[in-house]
C-alpha cells in the first residue's frame, strides 16, 4: 500500500515539474511595461553626452530626436490618448506604421532611442553595450524572437524616418561657419581664462525651431550699456558681482558656494595644479532638467507612456530654449564680469564657477530652466515638492525644492553667486525662458484630454 503511495507521489511530482517547465517565461512583458526602462536608456544617453563633452546646445539636440522618435512610436500605440507631433513640429511627417502585429510598441520606441542616438554621439560602442545587454536579458526573460525582429525593424524604420527629418534642420551647414571674431571695446565678449576657448555656437540660431516661430521671436529687452562710471546702473550690478564674489570666497562652503556649485552644470572644467592641466566633466543645463524629469515622472509614478511624454515635452523646450538664448547671446555679444573686474577692478578677482565661453546675455540657465520648468508644471502641477538628486554621482548634496518654479529661480540665481552672470542676464532670462515655454505649452499638443 505504501508502495503505490510512493509510486503515485513521485508520478504527481514528476508531473508538476513536467507542467512548470512547459510554463512560458513572459517576465520580458513586465520588463519592457516598466517606464523606468526608458528613464534607464535616457541616463545611457547622458553618461554618453557626458563623456563626449557635447556643448549645452548641441547636447539639447541629441537629447530630442531619439525622444521624438520614442514618442511618435508610443503615440501610435495610444492615438486615443496622445496627438501626433507631425504638423506640430516644424516639417515633421507622420511617422510608419507598423507592418507586423507583432511588434512591441515599447520595445520599438526603446529601440529607435538607442538606434537614433549612436547618429548624433561619438562613443557609439557605449550604446551598443547598453543595448546588446538589454536585448540578452529580455531574451532570456522569454522575448520571442518572432516579436524581437518585429520591434527592431519597426524602431529602426522610425528612427531613419526621424534622422531624414533631423538632417533638415541645418545643423550641418552651421558646421561650416565661419567662427566668431573677437571684437575690439570693453563692451564685447572676450575669451576667458583658464583656456580662453573660442566662443561656441555662434550660428545657433540658424538651427530650425521646433515650436516657436522663429529664433527671435521672444528677443528680451537690451541689456544695459555697458558703461564703467562708478554710478552708472551697468557698474552696479559688475560691482555686485564683484562683491558676491568676495562674500563666497570669505565663506566657501556657505548655501551661495553650494547653490552655485549644484547649478554648475559646465560640460568641461579645466583646472591647474602647478605644470599640470586637467578636466572635469559634468552633466549639461540640459542634462540637470532631464534627470529632474526621470525623479518627477518616478515619484509621480507616471506609467511608460506618461513618462515619455514628460520627457518629450521637456527636450523641446530645452531644444527651442537654447535656439531663443543663443540667438540673444550673439546678438548682444555681452562682455562677461570676470574679464572687465580683472581689467578694472581686480586682475586677481577669480568667479567661483569657471565662465563658460560664450557671451553674457542673457543667462542660459535661466532660460532653459524657466522654459523646463513651465513644462514639468503642465504635466505634474505648480506644487509639485521633489528632492533634486541629479549631483550626487558628481559629489555634492542633494537639494529639495516646493515646486519647479522654485528650481528654476535657484538655477538662475547660481549664476551670480557662480560670478559669471549680471543680474540683468538672470532677470531678463527668466523672463525669456517663461515666454518661451509658455508659448511651447499652449501651441504644443501631446496628451489628449480624457473622453468618459
Amino acid at each position: 500500500m505504501n508502495t503505490i503511495f510512493k509510486k503515485s507521489g513521485a508520478l504527481l511530482a514528476a508531473v508538476l515539474i513536467a507542467f512548470t517547465s512547459c510554463e512560458k517565461n513572459t517576465a520580458y512583458q513586465d520588463h519592457l511595461k516598466d517606464p523606468k526602462l526608458f528613464s534607464e536608456a535616457m541616463q545611457t544617453l547622458t553618461d554618453v553626452i557626458v563623456h563626449d563633452i557635447f556643448s549645452p546646445p548641441v547636447a539639447s539636440r541629441i537629447y530630442v530626436y531619439p525622444t521624438v522618435a520614442a514618442y511618435s512610436i508610443m503615440q501610435q500605440a495610444y492615438p486615443d490618448q496622445y496627438a501626433d507631433l507631425a504638423g506640430q513640429l516644424k516639417d515633421l511627417t507622420s511617422i510608419p506604421k507598423p507592418k507586423s502585429k507583432e511588434v512591441d510598441m515599447n520595445l520599438a520606441a526603446i529601440h529607435a532611442f538607442l538606434k537614433l542616438s549612436q547618429n548624433f554621439i561619438f562613443s557609439e560602442e557605449k550604446i551598443e553595450a547598453y543595448r546588446e545587454g538589454l536585448y540578452e536579458q529580455l531574451d532570456e526573460e522569454g522575448l520571442p524572437s518572432g516579436v524581437k525582429k518585429a520591434s527592431l525593424a519597426y524602431g529602426e524604420e522610425v528612427a531613419a524616418h526621424i534622422m531624414a527629418w533631423a538632417n533638415t534642420d541645418f545643423y550641418k551647414q552651421t558646421r561650416t561657419f565661419p567662427k566668431y571674431t573677437i571684437q575690439e571695446g570693453d563692451a564685447y565678449w572676450k575669451p576667458t581664462p583658464p583656456m580662453y576657448m573660442e566662443g561656441i555656437e555662434p550660428s545657433w540660431n540658424k538651427i530650425r525651431t521646433l515650436v516657436l516661430d522663429y529664433p527671435d521671436q521672444f528677443m528680451p529687452k537690451a541689456p544695459l550699456p555697458i558703461d564703467l562710471s562708478t554710478d552708472s546702473p551697468f557698474y552696479a550690478q559688475l560691482k555686485e558681482v564683484y562683491d558676491v564674489g568676495n562674500e563666497m570666497t570669505q565663506d566657501p562652503e556657505g548655501e551661495k558656494a553650494q547653490i552655485a556649485a549644484f547649478w554648475d552644470c559646465n560640460p568641461f572644467v579645466s583646472h591647474q595644479r602647478g605644470h599640470a592641466m586637467f578636466a572635469t566633466k559634468k552633466i549639461s543645463p540640459g542634462g540637470h532638467w532631464i534627470n529632474i524629469v526621470k525623479i518627477a515622472s518616478e515619484q509621480a509614478d507616471s506609467d511608460f507612456p506618461q513618462t515619455i511624454n514628460a520627457y518629450t515635452r521637456v527636450t523641446i523646450s530645452l531644444f527651442d530654449a537654447f535656439i531663443s538664448c543663443w540667438d540673444t547671446k550673439w546678438k548682444t555679444i555681452v562682455v562677461r564680469p570676470e574679464t572687465l573686474i580683472n581689467q578694472y577692478i581686480d586682475e586677481q578677482w577669480m568667479p567661483h564657477l569657471q565662465t563658460p565661453p560664450f557671451p553674457e546675455y542673457t543667462s542660459g540657465h535661466s532660460v532653459i530652466s524657466r522654459a523646463s520648468a513651465i513644462a514639468l508644471t503642465g504635466i505634474y502641477g505648480d506644487n509639485f515638492s521633489f528632492v533634486d538628486t541629479s549631483e550626487r554621482r558628481y559629489g555634492l548634496p542633494d537639494r529639495s525644492f516646493t515646486s519647479f518654479l522654485q528650481a528654476s529661480e535657484e538655477a538662475a540665481l547660481s549664476r551670480m553667486y557662480g560670478g559669471i552672470h549680471y543680474r540683468m542676464a538672470i532677470e531678463e532670462g527668466i523672463t525669456q525662458g517663461e515666454a518661451v515655454g509658455r508659448y511651447i505649452q499652449e501651441k504644443l499638443v501631446t496628451a489628449l484630454p480624457k473622453t468618459n
